[in-house]
């Protein structure tokens, strides 16, 4: 019985080993191709499911047939205004010709590697030909947003608050990338299908002289604004003073008309009392005197008079016993 099992279970192994290295499998993402002592044999298998090969001597090499990812390294590179930027790139790509692909590139790893140099050269091409507000806006149909307190002339190219206008955008230079590069990567079997940067940022030094410049810029809204409020101020104290005088005027006007109104009536009153009785009158003149001559002589006044006026009758005669002749002299 163990003489059987070894007369016919060796020569059925070996059938099947023979069969199992006849056949190979491609799974639906894959790709392959069968190569002979290193060469290619008939076209690229694309269909997945069970092929045939000849054993031993052929070999097969599957390609991914999906979408694939080439993540570019952090780059710096200059625009066209001389701004050095820090541009992180990444790609999708696929295998589209998996005879061209094996024969120029064997595998994956120098795959990423011509992506790397191809790309990489393309985008610094692309992005010295551009200046930096080209990178950074979108496209040309995009309004950026800005501040619209920033007014003023800046710089040679635009003004404080208002970006200068742009006819490429950062899309456009992307499709750019593309298309340089499309052509050289079909060589390899390579289709490329799109090119995107996901990141851009400024040199360290000339992110300090944004910083100064965003600094600046502040600064002169700062200025602005107190400029226009001095001068609001100023305003405001020019209507208050106007105000102000204007008031005390209409004021003093009708403080004046009220007097002029008073002395009319007292006048009048004092007409009237004159008219009525002559001695009243007398004294009423004597008494005003009185007072007026008590608001305009003080110790310190000098006064030289002549002996005809009033006031020096009115001194001879509160001194009893003085004669008016030595008086006179």
């Amino acid at each position: 019985m163990n003489h059987l099992s070894w007369k016919f279970g060796l020569p059925l192994a070996a059938l099947i080993w023979l069969l199992f290295q006849s056949t190979y499998t491609v799974d639906q993402t894959e790709q392959a191709i069968v190569t002979q002592f290193g060469r290619p044999v008939g076209e690229p298998v694309r269909t997945a499911g069970l092929h045939f090969k000849l054993p031993f001597i052929q070999v097969v090499h599957r390609f991914d047939k999906r979408y694939l990812a080439w993540d570019g390294p952090l780059v710096e590179m200059t625009t066209k205004d001389r701004t050095y930027l820090q541009v992180d790139t990444f790609a999708r790509w696929r295998i589209t010709d998996p005879l061209r692909y094996y024969l120029r590139l064997r595998d994956e790893r120098s795959a990423q590697s011509r992506l790397e140099d191809i790309l990489g050269s393309e985008t610094r091409s692309a992005i010295a030909s551009h200046k930096l507000v080209e990178v950074v806006r979108t496209d040309k149909e995009r309004k950026a947003l800005h501040d619209e307190s920033l007014t003023g002339p800046l710089t040679e190219e635009g003004t404080l608050g208002v970006l200068p206008p742009i006819t490429v955008g950062r899309v456009a230079i992307e499709k750019d990338v593309i298309n340089a590069a499309a052509p050289k990567l079909a060589e390899f079997g390579i289709e490329l299908l799109d090119v995107r940067f996901r990141r851009i940022n400024y040199n360290p030094q000339v992110l300090e002289r944004v910083y100064q410049r965003m600094i600046s810029e502040r600064l002169q809204i700062a200025q602005r604004f107190r400029s226009e409020g001095e001068g609001e101020a100023a305003r405001i104290n020019g209507n208050k003073q106007r105000d102000i005088n204007q008031i005390r005027s209409m004021a003093y006007k009708q403080v004046q008309d009220i007097h002029g109104e008073a002395d009319a009536k007292a006048a009048e009153i004092y007409a009237k009392a004159y008219g009525q009785n002559p001695d009243t009158a007398e004294f009423y003149k004597f008494v005003k005197s009185m007072e007026t001559y008590h608001k305009v002589i003080n110790p310190d006044t000098s006064l030289v008079l002549s002996t005809g006026s009033e006031l020096f009758g009115l001194l001879k005669r509160d001194r009893p016993g003085n004669r008016p002749g030595a008086a006179e002299k």
